[in-house]
């Protein structure tokens, strides 16, 4: 498979998975054991609006490589028909390619990219 021509939005779709996977992990390590916590403490990590935040934090930094950041040209650039339903479309796009690149990290099994980009979201520092 040639990740480069796998579907931007397919990327998106698992970089979702893994990325909420990621924030579950993190809320329960950290201690939060009702399910109603949960949900809305993973709110200020998955909602399109926290995700385009951390997207520009990183970009801010320098933080991806130059494939990463081919990721993140294609799916800010990536004309869909969806219309996201609780944001702009520019915070929409931004919140899928911060998706992106983590599906695209995990699709090519650099978990390493994705823990110093979630532990950086979590308040870590810059790998």
């Amino acid at each position: 498979m040639d990740i480069r021509e796998v579907n931007i939005l397919v990327l998106a779709y698992i970089g979702d998975v893994v990325y909420e996977s990621y924030v579950r992990h993190f809320l329960v390590e950290k201690g939060i054991s009702h399910v109603d916590q949960l949900q809305t403490e993973s709110i200020q990590y998955v909602s399109a609006k926290a995700q385009a935040s951390f997207l520009k934090v990183l970009l801010d930094q320098g933080f991806f490589t130059d494939e990463e950041m081919d990721i993140v040209k294609r799916a800010r650039n990536y004309r869909s028909n969806r219309h996201p339903k609780n944001c702009d479309i520019l915070t929409y796009k931004h919140a899928t390619a911060l998706e992106a690149v983590i599906g695209y990290l995990d699709l090519i099994h650099h978990q390493d990219r994705i823990k110093c980009i979630t532990d950086l979201i979590f308040g870590g520092n810059l790998c």
